[in-house]
């Protein structure tokens, strides 16, 4: 018997594991480096909210874009996986999409009232500072969540 010769990743392979990884970098960049960066700089905490929430809102769009171009790519680029892998990676996929949809379609509308509702002073000057904070804090966890899954469906790549 000759020994199996390795396989070479065709370009749909390629273009999977690029996929994986522009979510996972996109996140770990805007929540870990960007967004932090912002309110360490800018002296105007609104004007880093704004811009960090935007930069958040692109992300978010992106997150979900991956999550479908990754499910196509799942189908078509997955020669030689096993049933369960392709389970796993599925699972990741799902989880990674649905931490965007709770935190994105479902706490940040809720946290744009309270910055709303507040007025120029800002959120954190407000009545509302407290549940703002717990908002905050609950999404921070999901993306957080998000982040390391996002890690280990690079690794399952």
């Amino acid at each position: 018997m000759q020994p199996a010769m390795p396989q070479h990743p065709g370009l749909l392979e390629k273009v999977r594991l690029l996929v994986a990884v522009l979510w996972a970098g996109s996140l770990w960049a805007v929540g870990y480096l960007v967004a932090p960066m912002l309110f360490a700089t800018l002296s105007d905490r609104i004007l880093a909210g704004t811009i960090a929430g935007a930069l958040f809102h692109a992300e978010a769009l992106l997150s979900l874009g991956c999550a479908l171009a990754l499910l196509v790519l799942l189908k078509f680029a997955t020669p030689g996986w096993t049933p369960a892998r392709r389970r796993t990676v599925l699972a990741l996929i799902a989880a990674m999409a649905l931490c965007t949809v709770v935190s994105h379609y479902g706490l940040q509308p809720l946290m744009a009232e309270l910055r709303t509702a507040a007025g120029p002073d800002g959120v954190l000057a407000s009545a509302a500072r407290s549940r703002f904070g717990m908002l905050h804090g609950v999404s921070s966890v999901i993306y957080l969540v998000q982040s390391i899954l996002a890690g280990w469906l690079v690794l399952k790549q």
